[in-house]
């Protein structure tokens, strides 16, 4: 077995049941691991810490499988860890057609995600889209393709590894049927009784924002007789939460022009009163500001937008994108108005973005409470520890 010893004191991490070991940790490797190969790692003493993925091109130099010396990575692994993730979510999540069924590290599978479209009756068909993010989870495809298809009975995968992390790892970004048949050009996911369409095959991630659910269902409970500001509104999903809970109007802002279309799809799918709705195919900071210019005020204002910060290198300027969204949202913000604000940036963690609205608000010279912090679901459970696999992270804030 290709065995990886660390340097002195460097298996701290491990020892705590951190997945990761970067290449700075190495001492030396014996044996010629190829990529994606299951390796040993061994603290600088010779005792043993973890079965691992072997990723000669990352930094992320390996990543833990295992912390059992006894447990042998094969078929009957993913097939454990793939039934141990589907009985987590069979649990805690009820009654929605859209689930995050394996999230990485949490799951005992790094660098990979699979969302799960359920179908919601006997003439659908369900779908699983799944991201091999790693060299690892690459590696053994066939092996997880075998697991998800056995172990959920559903027989259709589609492929959307078309993420820049895989250049890191060495991959080439892909997309394509891994079983079944392909994708129609949308599904519908059914949540908190609103329809979404969602294109797996094009749209962003793996085609829907799974982790906001339980946020839409919080704009939905506070959106009714408010009206309501959505930006980076994407397919419109903050905003069609807000039409089921009866807000007054909706305006969403994105700049993608196939995002809006698909949105309005969704209006009419769920059969609201397109009169309540505006889209505003623009950009968001250019629009905010203009619509405090104009005067507009708004009773419940979401603010999701994309990564800003993709690594550290982009803080600094990630934490001024954020600052300026907030600022405008604040100063939207009728008297008691409602605020969610959200980050996916993982190289953003909660305290800073805290700091960020917190100074956001007091340039706007508002009074802001925090109500609530914010975050995933529980299908994306949090490892004790590995703290960086909480990216997603959101505040509701009211103002006085």
């Amino acid at each position: 077995m290709n065995t990886v010893t660390l340097k002195p004191s460097k298996e701290k991490s491990l020892l705590r049941r951190h997945p990761w070991v970067y290449a700075n940790a190495i001492d030396r490797v014996d044996g010629k691991p190829g990529v994606g190969a299951t390796v040993l790692v061994r603290a600088h003493d010779g005792r043993f810490l973890a079965r691992a993925a072997w990723s000669p091109h990352s930094q992320i130099r390996a990543r833990a499988w295992s912390f059992d010396e006894t447990e042998p990575i094969d078929h009957a692994f993913f097939k454990r860890r793939v039934q141990r993730a589907l009985a987590h979510r069979q649990a805690m999540v009820r009654d929605t057609g859209a689930v995050r069924l394996v999230f990485g590290e949490a799951d005992g599978l790094p660098g990979l995600i699979v969302d799960y479209y359920v179908a919601d009756d006997e003439t659908a068909r369900g779908q699983l889209v799944c991201q091999f993010m790693a060299a690892g989870v690459e590696a053994w495809k066939d092996a997880i393709v075998a697991a998800l298809t056995g172990v959920t009975g559903c027989p259709n995968i589609y492929e959307r590894s078309d993420v820049s992390i895989r250049d890191k790892e060495g991959l080439e970004p892909i997309t394509g049927v891994l079983a079944g048949d392909a994708p129609p050009d949308t599904l519908i996911a059914s949540e908190n009784g609103v329809r979404y369409h969602v294109d797996v095959r094009n749209g962003h991630k793996t085609g829907f924002y799974v982790d906001q659910r339980d946020n839409r269902a919080l704009v939905q409970q506070y959106a009714g007789e408010r009206d309501v500001l959505n930006c980076f509104c994407y397919t419109g999903g903050f905003s069609l939460a807000a039409l089921k809970g009866g807000a007054k109007r909706v305006v969403s802002i994105d700049s993608s022009g196939e995002a809006l279309a698909l949105a309005q799809q969704n209006v009419v799918a769920n059969g609201f009163d397109a009169a309540r709705a505006t889209w505003l195919d623009a950009d968001a900071f250019k629009t905010l500001r203009r619509l405090a210019d104009d005067g507009e005020r708004f009773d419940l204002i979401v603010l999701d937008p994309p990564k800003f910060a993709p690594s550290r290198e982009h803080v600094d300027r990630a934490a001024r994108a954020y600052k300026d969204i907030n600022l405008s949202g604040f100063r939207l913000l009728r008297p008691g108005g409602l605020l969610f604000t959200y980050s996916c940036s993982g190289a953003i963690d909660a305290d800073l973005f805290q700091k960020i609205v917190a100074g956001a608000a007091a340039d706007a010279r508002v009074d802001a409470r925090i109500l609530k912090r914010l975050g995933a679901g529980v299908d994306h459970p949090l490892l004790t520890a590995f703290p960086e696999g909480e990216y997603l992270k959101g505040l509701l804030l009211q103002i006085a």
